[in-house]
């Protein structure tokens, strides 16, 4: 008995391609899945990361439904609204690792068009603990405003348009900036974000004191008169339109956040498309433009008015770290934030001083600190050019001087400023030579500290001081912060005794002498630290290449 083998059906069509969104869905899922497996540690943060936010998120949805009816409600419903989305459009560019779906260039392997991906990653955007404290804010403001039927379907709309702006603005930011992100200043960007997050709390710290002095929430009302206007705000204030009988301006209201998504969702398109098919940096197109720049730039420029030889080139090497080195930088982004803060707080709250202007000469002096420890192991190559008393002094005077060129202009900045704003020129003099008088004296104790009490700051990670030199850190700083304000005892003497004595119209010499002072401690400072370097050179090059 024979038998005959039946040819197998091919298809003739085309297979089709599977559904997108899914696969997104199930990737994100995937990634948050893989990245808790990593290590306990990271699995306990997330999970109390995401209870905190969970019971800050009801605890908002709350306050706000119990602020129904209460007058100014609304305002800061349309407020809260503004914040969140400007919280949106600003976490990719301080958390770009936070999401791997958030770079597109690692799908541009793949055979898949833009057109169809726009969808599934919005989609897989509003998987995640952001989306669902988004998801409660936007829902307790809608519950603040609305009144009547016809507005709890209006604020049904609302809150999925707010919370769909909200992710493609985030998309959209994120590729058009994917290039940055991915690239060192991204990650310098990163680390700055700390400061921004404490500039931002300090600001509603402020908000929140003003609001109390100035009788409620009434006081919001002209911002945001202007800010309802604004998508996806618009969207919570069409709510409230509703509620009023307003039909045509919650119309107009809707319609603009639903423009906006639209535009939203067509730069996002251009942007994405523009990502998967043009050449990225690490092209012969990308190098030579970029290295052609390089030359323009090093052959002159800023360069070109440093003085020549050792001390031209300390300075332009100090610099340049703290232009590119992510730690550096933050230090010195700190010390410019906060020295500019402490005023502002101090004149927001009632108590401003012109002598507030010393904090950013102390903070900016405490970059003197540890001068070593930024150069790690490259420091054997500074190391291997100092063979006398001379190359070291001039090595430290280097450095004081780049400190200075940054430190000099922005305290006179910052006490000009203060003293305009309070109208007290009268006590500019004593306060501007206080503050050089500070600086003077932090950049000597700086100098002695980075020789004697160097420490080694790791490239990687969080931590700004290596395992086992915590203390010695803190020892370096504190103690300098100790010697230097006894070293500025003279000229705060001089100013008390000037004023205790009721000789103000003598208080003009605290100027002169402060700026003379300043700079005299601060070279004596350097000369004598300077035989130390000398010596300790196979200590500190041990101590900061520890990181």
């Amino acid at each position: 008995m024979s038998t005959q083998v039946q040819p197998v059906s091919r298809p003739t069509g085309t297979v089709p391609a599977p559904a997108l969104t899914p696969l997104f869905v199930r990737l994100k899922l995937s990634l948050l899945k893989n990245g808790l497996r990593q290590s306990a540690g990271r699995t306990v943060a997330y999970v109390a990361s995401i209870v905190v936010t969970l019971v800050f998120a009801a605890g908002m949805l709350l306050g706000l439904i119990l602020l129904r009816g209460v007058a100014g409600a609304p305002a800061l419903a349309v407020l809260l609204t503004a914040i969140l989305t400007l919280g949106w459009a600003a976490m990719p560019l301080f958390s770009p690792s936070g999401d791997e779906t958030l770079d597109p260039t690692r799908l541009v392997m793949l055979p898949l068009r833009p057109r169809s991906m726009i969808v599934s990653l919005l989609v897989a955007s509003l998987i995640g603990i952001g989306p669902v404290f988004t998801l409660a804010l936007a829902a307790g403001s809608v519950v603040t405003v609305a009144r009547g039927a016809a507005a709890a379907v209006v604020g049904v709309v609302a809150t999925v348009l707010v919370l769909l702006v909200c992710a493609a603005l985030a998309r959209a930011v994120a590729t058009a900036n994917v290039r940055l992100l991915t690239s060192r200043r991204g990650r310098d960007l990163a680390v700055l974000s700390g400061l921004f997050v404490a500039l931002g709390a300090q600001g509603i710290n402020i908000a929140g004191q003003k609001l109390s002095e100035a009788g409620g929430l009434t006081a919001l009302a002209p911002v945001a008169d202007v800010v309802r206007w604004i998508p996806p705000v618009s969207a919570v204030d069409a709510v409230a339109a509703t509620s009023e009988g307003a039909y045509g301006r919650a119309a107009l209201g809707l319609g603009l956040t639903v423009l906006a998504l639209v535009l939203l969702l067509w730069w996002w398109l251009r942007t994405l498309t523009r990502v998967m098919t043009s050449p990225d940096s690490s092209t012969l197109q990308a190098v030579e433009k970029d290295s052609g720049r390089r030359r323009a730039d090093g052959a002159g420029g800023w360069a070109r008015l440093l003085p020549a030889g050792r001390t031209g080139t300390v300075i332009q090497r100090t610099l340049l770290y703290a232009w590119r080195d992510p730690k550096t930088k933050m230090g010195w982004a700190t010390g410019l934030g906060v020295g500019l803060l402490v005023p502002v707080v101090s004149l927001v709250q009632g108590n401003g001083s012109v002598y507030t202007a010393c904090w950013a000469a102390g903070l900016l002096g405490m970059q003197m600190y540890n001068q070593f420890g930024q150069d790690t192991s490259a420091f054997w190559m500074v190391a291997s050019t100092i063979s006398a008393r001379r190359d070291a002094y001039v090595e430290l005077r280097g450095r004081a001087l780049a400190l200075c060129l940054v430190a000099v202009p922005y305290v006179t900045l910052v006490v000009v400023g203060t003293a305009a704003l309070l109208d007290s020129w009268d006590v500019f003099p004593e306060a501007y030579g206080l503050s050089l008088a500070l600086l003077g004296a932090l950049v000597a104790t700086g100098a002695f500290a980075s020789v004697l009490f160097p420490y080694s700051i790791p490239s990687e990670g969080n931590k700004n001081v290596a395992p086992g030199q915590a203390a010695l850190a803190w020892f370096s700083i504190l103690g300098g912060m100790v010697v230097g304000a006894l070293l500025c005892a003279p000229v705060l003497g001089l100013t008390i005794g000037l004023h205790v004595a009721g000789l103000d119209g003598l208080l003009w010499l605290v100027l002169p002498v402060g700026v003379a002072y300043g700079m005299g401690v601060a070279f004596l400072g350097l000369r004598l630290s300077a035989p130390y370097v000398l010596r300790r050179l196979p200590e500190i090059l041990v101590a900061v290449s520890r990181g």
